[in-house]
């Protein structure tokens, strides 16, 4: 009841800021500019261009803005007249003198010339990190952020605010985990998403959108929301490039490079790199038996030692071919390959009921892992005008393929597991968008996704017997179609977006072995609704709605056991049914000088939804109970929280960027299943729990230009139906310099500085009670060297616009 109160007490309080905020003296009528910026000779519209208006009498009065993805700027002038300067990196910059500015004015669409002149001192505007703060999603351009320098996409979003990573590499936002990851706009189709997100370099990241709430235009998976992560393309005229060398310590090294060549009708763009990474981690289990009366039958303690080790090869290659002004045409094709070695230790000790050592056993599981994915992407963009009429096609097909090996050797067995799976996707999508007229558009499109699955998992004794009940082979079938529509229009300083997606889905769960065919077909309506109110130009209001689903996939559907513990062990369960969300989401952003303010309320409501469960399955291993964690559909959640981020410029050498997450979810379920005996065993599921969240970074410049980065993470304890999970708190830092003129940086980090990010747990079974630790990897450090030729930091870009860092909510340096 504390945390209830606690919980509206901070709501009123942040939500009541922006009236305090808006007392002052009055302000002097302003006057609307608008105008768009586009590359003269391709008509592409130029993201992040500057416009500085001055006024000629005023010396004082002088303003500005950046245009937006589409080119189109907005700027707040009082009535005189205006020298107005339009400048965007390595073009010409345009001047227009002495305009007399005294009713709202367009200034129409301006096309700027490349400068040749700077064609080698070209930037990248991601080489800092920065966020751009929107009240429905927030684009964090990671870029070259120093934190996660020789790193992977886990590390990438484990810096990012309302996204978590654990020790596991699964990903949640703002924590569930029933989340859609995306890259380039497109599904991820590794059977362990997780796996596959530490195999990507961060290098090859250009920035990740954190949707929480998505509108009908998105896939209407992933119950919490979408994170989309976008992969670097080269757009700087001429031949240029980037490469990236790094090691570490636990073992790691990489080499990397991004290379694009344009001309004037072609982009070619290339990604290519090398890593090896070995990660040490450990843990322990340490549970307690309990006879039918409930005295104290015998302990059972379970060390754990892991190490792995992943070398892998990435590639991407494509080309952009500007057909014609109007119309762009982008092929791209990715090959990744990895290949690595698992070892994992687990050696049990056993007491009696006085707590004194009767014996030890040992369980060593030494395996290969190797991964091959192929993929094919086609984008195809037609602009029918400058105003935002066009239609957009993408396809493509992947193929991927998963194998591992394992020899499994203990004081009494010996065991081999054998998995082996092919994945093959396609899609097709199609999105058209008309605008209406001033301030209203219509967006309608289709998208078809088509899946297909074979996993084949033997587990083998120590004669080279197949042991039937623990192997298997699942064949998966998915094929979705959708169509969506929506709406967006304005109304003086309100802003409406009305939506509708149907998607109808057709599911396919077999397994051969037990001549097992389920079919699964349902199709559902998913609305959404957002309306904005613009209560100043420096403070807005949002409220949504949407309705989401989540599909199970990878590890929750497969059924094939991991055995690295007889005691403790996984299955997956082919019959998971999705889960159906209900979002609810109010916000609130208001901008001052030096601080940008965000804040939600949200409410979640999941029929059907996702749960790990621990369940005794009636065997025995020298006596001790086998345990199995499987998902299953529990029944409901309801989860409501608040959320705020808060950035601060207090200098302009320093920046401090916090996020903060508090929330209660309450569950309502029971789990009934069979067990080994022939016993029906009923477990009550209910539960309900408060918990939080906050993570600050700071980023401080140091003498001799010296960049210092400091995240610090925690995530508060929460009480679950089984038992709880405790809190856990973590720090990385990194320092930075920029050698060679610019065309340089050397950069040092540390992940996990205290070594402390440990996912800490109690279990409460019937007859058991166990604490476990795990830490799937160490402390590590890490050193990187980046060289770009042909291009170079600039003053330019060092130095980024006042008015753009109030618009982007200031730099976030991860």
């Amino acid at each position: 009841m504390k945390n209830f109160n606690l919980t509206v007490v901070l709501l009123f309080l942040f939500l009541g800021l922006p009236n305090f905020a808006q007392q002052g003296p009055p302000t002097i009528n302003k006057i609307k500019v608008t105008g768009k910026i586009v590359d003269k000779t391709s008509k592409q519209p130029l993201e992040y261009a500057t416009i500085t208006l001055k006024n000629t009498k005023i010396q004082k009065a002088l303003t500005g803005g950046i245009t937006n993805n589409k080119g189109e700027f907005e700027a707040d002038v009082i009535p005189g007249i205006y020298d107005i300067t339009i400048e965007f990196i390595s073009f010409k910059h345009v001047e227009l003198k002495g305009k007399n500015i005294t009713e709202k004015t367009s200034l129409g669409t301006i096309g700027l010339e490349e400068d040749a002149s700077q064609l080698n001192e070209v930037v990248v505007r991601a080489e800092k990190s920065s966020v751009e703060i929107k009240l429905d999603k927030k684009v964090y351009n990671v870029g070259q952020d120093m934190m996660v320098k020789g790193g992977t996409v886990s590390d990438v979003l484990d810096n990012v605010p309302s996204v978590s990573v654990d020790v596991e590499g699964n990903v949640s936002l703002r924590g569930s985990d029933n989340v859609r990851i995306l890259i380039d706009g497109r599904p991820s189709y590794a059977v362990n998403i997780a796996e596959a997100l530490k195999q990507l370099p961060a290098d090859a990241i250009d920035k990740v959108e954190v949707i929480t709430n998505p509108s009908a235009r998105y896939d209407a998976e992933g119950g919490s929301g979408i994170i989309n992560i976008i992969l670097k393309k080269g757009k700087n005229q001429g031949f240029n490039g980037t490469l990236i060398a790094s090691t570490g310590i636990p073992e790691a090294y990489g080499l990397s490079a991004n290379v694009n060549y344009k001309t004037e009708k072609l982009n070619y763009f290339t990604t290519a790199g090398y890593n090896h990474r070995t990660n040490e981690g450990g843990g322990k289990t340490n549970s307690e038996y309990f006879n039918e009366d409930g005295t104290v039958k015998n302990f059972l303690d379970e060390n754990r030692e892991t190490k792995r080790t992943r070398d892998g090869f990435n590639g991407r290659v494509g080309v952009e071919w500007t057909v014609a002004p109007d119309t762009y045409w982008t092929n791209a094709i990715n090959y990744e390959k990895n290949t690595g070695e698992d070892n994992d230790l687990i050696n049990y000790s056993n007491y009696d009921a006085s707590h004194n050592f009767t014996g030890t056993t040992y369980r060593l599981n030494n395996g290969d892992t190797g991964s091959e994915n192929t993929s094919f992407n086609s984008n195809l963009i037609k602009n029918f005008n400058d105003k935002g009429h066009k239609l957009t096609v993408d396809a493509s097909i992947s193929r991927n393929t998963d194998d591992s090996q394992s020899i499994i050797t203990g004081s009494d067995n010996y065991n081999n597991t054998l998995n082996n799976q092919v994945q093959k996707q396609a899609q097709l999508q199609a999105d058209y968008v008309l605008p209406l007229g001033e301030g209203s558009q219509f967006e309608a499109g289709y998208k078809g996704s088509f899946g297909d699955l074979n996993n084949e998992y033997y587990v083998l004794d120590d004669q080279g017997i197949r042991i039937d009940n623990l192997s298997n082979t699942l064949e998966y079938k998915e094929n979705i179609n959708a169509l969506y529509t929506q709406y967006g229009f304005k109304k003086n300083k309100f802003s409406y977006l009305f939506g509708l997606r149907w998607e109808d889905t057709n599911v396919q769960v077999n397994l051969l072995d037990t001549n097992n065919f389920n079919t699964k077909k349902y199709n559902n309506l998913f609305p959404s609704a957002f309306i904005s109110y613009e209560i100043s130009d420096q403070s807005n209001l949002t409220t949504s709605y949407s309705k989401r689903l989540t599909r199970p996939r990878g590890r929750f559907m497969n059924p094939a056991v991991n055995y690295s513990s007889n005691v403790n062990i996984f299955q997956g369960n082919p019959d998971l049914d999705p889960s159906l969300t209900d979002k609810f989401d109010i916000g609130y952003i208001k901008r001052w000088d030096k601080v940008t303010f965000n804040t939600s309320a949200y409410f979640e409501n999941t029929k059907d939804v996702f749960s790990f469960v621990r369940s005794p399955t009636g065997d025995n291993v020298n006596g001790i109970p086998v345990i199995k964690s499987q998902p299953i559909n529990l029944g409901k959640e309801q989860k409501y929280g608040f959320e705020f981020t808060l950035n601060y410029n207090p200098f302009k050498i320093w920046r401090i960027n916090s996020n903060f997450n508090l929330y209660n979810v309450k569950t309502t379920g029971e789990h009934s299943y069979t067990d080994t005996k022939g016993d029906l065993i009923v477990q009550n599921l209910d539960n309900q729990a408060n918990t939080w969240s906050a993570r600050v970074s700071s980023k401080l410049t140091l003498p001799y230009k010296i960049d210092w980065q400091l995240n610090a993470n925690y995530n508060g304890a929460q009480k679950t139906a089984q038992g709880k999970s405790l809190d856990q708190f973590s720090m990385n830092t990194a320092f930075s310099k920029d050698l060679l003129k610019d065309k340089a940086t050397i950069a040092f980090n540390i992940s996990d500085v205290f070594n402390t990010r440990i996912m800490r747990s109690y279990t409460y079974l019937e007859n058991q009670t166990s604490y476990s630790e795990m830490q799937f990897r160490k402390r590590q450090f890490n050193l990187s060297f980046t060289y770009r030729f042909n291009k170079g930091k600039n003053d330019k870009e060092k130095q980024q616009p006042k008015k753009m860092q109030e618009e982007n909510g200031g730099d976030f340096p991860g």
